[in-house]
């Protein structure tokens, strides 16, 4: 089965609102097996709407629609349905009675402009829509079948799992389709790609996805067929994708976060972390301290951005500052050891860099950041510099996701 998405609306079109109903709906088909094929937004003119929809009912099985179902003037895809397909619209007495219901139960006098939705194009199968006032509508059209949703994300995702989700259980070619995600930090796209060749050999290009971003990547796969099977098919992918690609894979699921992993690992070793920070001001310190229970692990940051204070507050050597520049190796391993003497963690994440977009030099060109991790033994440092061609936010978010990377390296090596 394949299915296409327009969303309907002429604020889509503009910069200020963005169109996360196909979202959902992408979701919902993917956990099916539905091929989507094409996604697309109309603003609110009929005669554009109407020649949308009966090029997309030409060409895939499923058209999912959202917006356009209000009361107002502009509120144009229920007509340009009825135009595509050929039919009539009538007004449906009992359907403005539940709108009217609706009203009352919010203490409300239905205006005469929302008779409008009690509108139905003849043949529809009305859909209710408990969480507002304009029903859906389902519509079959030759061999393709055409849902209208409202617009209003709420209704939207009610409506979904109220008359979508059984529709597409009782047609899921082979049982439903499930995703898993892997998460990866700090490995470049390209190697990562590399190193996971032989997964798409034994298991199917189709089943892997990369998902990639500075400093992370994602990597969702799938399973059809019944629960079981599913499971049995995923945690084999699975572990093969790990053993193709070692320690960098840092947790499991799409909402799961380094800095999450970071601090698991520090409360199951009983240890601390604080940070010092120059050019991504607080940046790690904030990241740990997203997470609920944070204080179990983390003390608290120090951030130097003068070299006043790097020398007053961390004891950075003078004549170190003097010889390398801030922005070096010697400076950030001696922010981690002084920081974390200073303030008494087990572990001190240290970074100083070049976050522009200027002060940078040839040698030292912006995006230049140098990263030191120091560990419960002084002369346990390790230090990384990085060179990321971006602007400040890009940069201090990936010298942010390196430090923390570089820690948890360290957490899972074994103790001696």
């Amino acid at each position: 089965m394949r299915a296409a998405i327009v969303a309907v609306g002429s604020e889509l079109l503009g910069t200020d609102r963005l169109d996360t109903n196909s979202l959902k709906l992408t979701a919902l088909l993917a956990e099916h097996g539905i091929e989507l094929v094409a996604k697309s937004v109309v603003g609110d003119d009929e005669a554009w709407l109407a020649a949308e929809l009966t090029r997309r009912l030409s060409e895939v099985d499923l058209v999912l629609v959202t917006g356009g179902l209000g009361p107002t003037e502009d509120d144009c895809t229920r007509a340009a349905t009825a135009r595509a397909l050929g039919l009539t619209t009538r007004f449906d007495p009992q359907l403005e009675a539940t709108i009217r219901r609706r009203f009352e139960r919010m203490g409300l006098v239905m205006p005469e402009v929302n008779r409008r939705q009690a509108e139905v194009i003849e043949g529809g199968v009305v859909l209710d829509n408990e969480w507002g006032t304009a029903p859906g509508l389902r519509l079959s059209a030759g061999d393709s079948t055409l849902w209208l949703f409202p617009g209003v994300p709420r209704e939207l995702a009610g409506m979904m799992e109220r008359h979508l989700r059984p529709w597409l259980e009782r047609r899921a070619p082979g049982g439903s389709r499930e995703q898993r995600v892997l998460k990866v930090s700090c490995v470049p796209e390209s190697t990562l790609e590399e190193q996971i060749a032989p997964a798409y050999r034994e298991f199917g290009r189709e089943a892997i996805t990369v998902l990639a971003k500075p400093g992370e990547i994602q990597l969702r796969f799938w399973a059809l067929g019944e629960p079981a099977q599913r499971q049995r098919r995923l945690d084999e992918i699975e572990l093969r994708l790990r053993r193709l690609i070692g320690p960098a894979v840092y947790a499991r699921g799409e909402e799961a976060s380094l800095e999450e992993t970071v601090g698991e690992l520090l409360r199951a070793a009983g240890q601390t972390v604080v940070t010092a920070e120059s050019c991504t001001g607080g940046l790690v310190a904030e990241r740990l301290t997203r997470v609920s229970g944070s204080s179990d692990y983390f003390l608290g940051a120090a951030v130097t951005y003068s070299n006043t204070l790097k020398a007053a507050m961390l004891a950075v050597p003078p004549e170190l500052l003097a010889e390398h520049g801030a922005v070096s190796e010697p400076v950030a391993c001696s922010m981690a050891s002084g920081g974390r003497r200073a303030l008494g963690g087990d572990f001190c994440i240290a970074l100083t860099g070049i976050a522009g977009p200027g002060g940078g030099s040839e040698d030292k060109p912006v995006g230049t950041v140098h990263i030191a991790v120091a560990g419960p033994s002084d002369e346990e440092v390790v230090h990384r510099r990085i060179c990321y061609p971006g602007d400040r936010q890009g940069i201090r978010s990936l010298a942010s996701q390196v430090g923390l990377e570089m820690l948890r390296r360290l957490l899972l090596k074994p103790t001696a």
